[in-house]
C-alpha cells in the first residue's frame, strides 16, 4: 500500500511539472520513486527558470604516484583597476625636492610561459633572470618566497607544466621622482584632465608603480577606475587626459583611430631652429625596449612631425610640435634629426651617437654599440635613474619581445614573477636616499645559509627595535637595502617637452607655458 502512495505521488509530480506549473523539489528520502524511469523525466525536464543550467565541476583526475597537480587557469579580470588594498602597500615621503616610495613587498606573478615548459625552475631563474645570482632564488625558496600553484618552491629542480602558477615574493624598491605636485586642469562625470610633471610614468610599468600618475591620483585625489585615452612618455610634462567611463572612453578612442585630435607640444631645443615650417616625415624604429631607444631608419614605421619656431635667446630655440602621428620618441627622435635636439634630452642630445649627435642620422655605430656607449655615457654621470634603469637591469640577457619598455612604460610592470617583465632587474634598483642601508646589513652575507630566522634578526637594530622607517624597508635578501647612491636632483628630472594642447571634435583642453618656454628665459 506504502509504494502504491508513493508511486501516485511521484507520478502527479511529473505530470505537474510537465504542464509548466512552477514546483518544489520532486519527492525525496522514502517518497522517491526508485529505478531509471524518474532520473530520464527529470534530465529531459527544462530548468524551472528557463536557463541552461551550469555544468557539474568536473571531477580532478586521480594522480599517478609522485604526479604534481596543476590547477585549471584562473579566470583574470579585463583591463587594470587598482583599490584601497593597492593604495595601501606602501605610503609617499618627500626629500630634497623628490617625491620618494618606502620600500615594500611585493608580489609578481604570472602563468608559465610556453617556453618554459618542460624547463626547471632553477634554468628558467639562470637563462631568463640573471639580475641575480642562483643564491638568490635559493635563499628566497627557503624563505617561502617562491610559490608554485600557491604551494612553498622546496626544490628549484622543480619541471614546469603548462598552466604552472608563479608567485615571487620581492622587497621592492620605486625610483624616486619629482616633488611637484599634479595639477587637475579639469574634471567633471566624463573625464580627469591633469598636468603630469615631468619623470612621472602615467601608469605601472617597469620598476614604477606608486610613483606614477593613475596611483597618485587614486591615493592623493580619490581618483579611481580611470581609463588611459593616451600617454605621455615618462620624461614629457603637460596635458593628460583620462576618462571615467568605459563608454567615454570608447567615444574618444573613436577620435582617435578617425584621426580627429590634436596635439600641440612645446620644446626648447639647442641652437637656432629655422624660422619657417618644418615638416619631418622620417620613419622611426626602436631600438631598444628596455632602455627606451629609437632611431631614423629606413625600416622604421612612418610618421609626420611639423615644427615652427616660436622664439629664439641667441642659444637656444623655442619650437611649437604638431605631430601627426604617434609613434615612439617621435618628436624627440625628429628634431634629433634635424640637428636640434632638446636641450637637456637625457637619451638624444647624449655624446654617445656621435660628433654630430645623430644629426641627420649618422651616428656610426651598430645599436648595440650605441647602447653601451649610452649607458656607459650615464653611468659615468652617476645618472642611470633618469633613463628609468639601474645596473642591474643591464646584467640580463639581450632584448626580446617580451622586454618591458622602461623608457616609455609602455608595457606592464606585473608581467613576470620576479620583476614586471622578461628582464628581472627593472625592479631591483633605484636612486634612494643614502642613509637606505641604516639597518646594519652586512654587504658579503652569505646567500647560501640565510634562513627565515636570520631574515627577521637581521633587520632588528642592538636593543632589538626596528629601524627608524620601519623594518619593512630593510631586507637581507634585497641588495637595494645595502646599496647607497646618488640621487638625482630635482632639475635632472626635468626635460624641455610639454604636451601644451589636447583637443578632439567636442573638447579643447590647455595648460599654462612653462617657464623653460618662456621668451626671455636663461639657463
Amino acid at each position: 500500500m506504502r509504494h502504491g502512495v508513493r508511486r501516485a505521488v511521484w507520478q502527479s509530480w511529473v505530470r505537474a511539472a510537465g504542464s509548466g506549473v512552477r514546483l518544489p523539489p520532486p519527492p525525496r528520502g522514502d517518497m522517491a520513486e526508485p529505478g531509471p524511469g524518474p532520473s530520464r523525466a527529470r534530465e529531459e525536464e527544462p530548468s524551472p527558470t528557463g536557463k541552461e543550467e551550469a555544468a557539474p565541476a568536473p571531477k580532478k583526475r586521480r594522480l599517478a604516484k609522485g604526479e604534481r597537480y596543476v590547477p585549471p587557469p584562473r579566470k583574470l579580470n579585463t583591463g587594470v583597476s587598482f583599490g584601497a588594498e593597492h593604495f595601501a602597500e606602501t605610503s609617499y615621503y618627500f626629500e630634497g625636492g623628490l617625491r620618494k616610495v618606502r620600500p615594500y613587498y611585493f608580489d609578481f606573478r604570472t602563468y608559465c610561459k610556453g617556453r618554459w615548459v618542460g624547463r626547471s625552475l632553477l634554468h628558467v631563474f639562470g637563462t631568463e633572470f640573471r639580475a641575480q645570482p642562483l643564491s638568490y632564488y635559493r635563499a628566497a625558496a627557503r624563505a617561502g618566497r617562491l610559490r608554485l600553484n600557491e604551494e612553498p618552491v622546496r626544490d628549484l629542480d622543480i619541471v614546469l607544466k603548462n598552466n604552472d602558477f608563479l608567485r615571487n615574493t620581492v622587497h621592492r624598491h620605486e625610483p624616486p621622482v619629482t616633488a611637484q605636485p599634479i595639477r587637475i586642469l579639469a574634471e567633471d562625470e566624463e573625464v580627469v584632465v591633469v598636468d603630469k610633471p615631468s619623470s612621472l610614468p602615467v601608469h605601472p610599468c617597469g620598476r614604477f608603480r606608486h610613483n606614477t600618475v593613475i596611483f597618485i591620483l587614486g591615493k592623493e585625489h580619490g581618483l579611481r577606475e580611470l581609463h588611459t585615452l593616451h600617454r605621455l612618455d615618462r620624461m614629457t610634462s603637460g596635458v593628460l587626459m583620462f576618462a571615467k567611463t568605459a563608454a567615454v572612453s570608447k567615444r574618444i578612442d573613436e577620435q582617435v583611430r578617425q584621426r580627429q585630435l590634436e596635439k600641440e607640444y612645446i620644446c626648447r631645443v639647442v641652437g637656432e631652429f629655422p624660422e619657417h615650417e618644418v615638416v619631418c616625415e622620417e620613419p622611426i624604429l626602436v631600438v631598444s625596449y628596455k632602455v627606451g631607444v629609437c632611431r631614423v631608419d629606413p625600416k622604421g614605421k612612418p610618421c609626420q612631425t611639423l615644427f615652427q619656431r616660436l622664439s629664439y635667446n641667441g642659444s637656444s630655440s623655442v619650437v611649437r610640435c604638431l605631430p601627426r602621428t604617434g609613434r615612439t620618441h617621435q618628436i624627440r627622435v625628429h628634431l634629433q634629426f634635424l640637428g636640434h635636439p632638446i636641450v637637456n634630452d637625457p637619451i638624444y642630445n647624449m655624446e654617445a651617437w656621435g660628433p654630430d649627435r645623430g644629426k641627420g642620422g649618422k651616428i656610426g655605430k651598430t645599436d648595440e654599440e650605441l647602447l653601451k656607449a649610452l649607458v656607459e655615457e650615464h653611468r659615468s654621470k652617476q645618472s642611470l635613474e633618469v633613463l628609468g634603469i639601474g645596473e642591474e637591469d643591464l646584467n640580463c640577457s639581450g632584448e626580446s619581445k617580451d622586454s618591458g619598455n622602461s623608457g616609455d612604460c609602455t608595457k606592464s610592470a606585473e608581467a613576470d614573477p620576479v620583476n614586471g617583465n622578461s628582464c628581472p632587474a627593472e625592479d631591483k634598483k633605484d636612486p634612494e636616499r643614502d642613509d637606505v642601508a641604516a639597518c646594519p646589513l652586512n654587504s658579503d652575507i652569505n646567500l647560501g645559509t640565510l634562513d627565515k630566522d636570520q631574515e627577521l634578526n637581521l633587520c632588528e637594530n642592538q636593543d632589538g627595535q626596528t629601524g627608524e622607517k620601519g623594518w619593512e624597508e630593510k631586507d637581507p635578501l634585497c641588495v637595494e637595502c645595502r646599496t647607497s647612491r646618488r640621487d638625482p636632483s630635482p632639475k635632472e628630472l626635468v626635460m624641455f617637452l610639454h604636451a601644451l594642447r589636447y583637443k578632439g571634435t567636442d573638447f579643447e583642453y590647455c595648460s599654462s607655458m612653462p617657464e623653460w618656454a618662456m621668451e626671455d628665459w636663461e639657463e
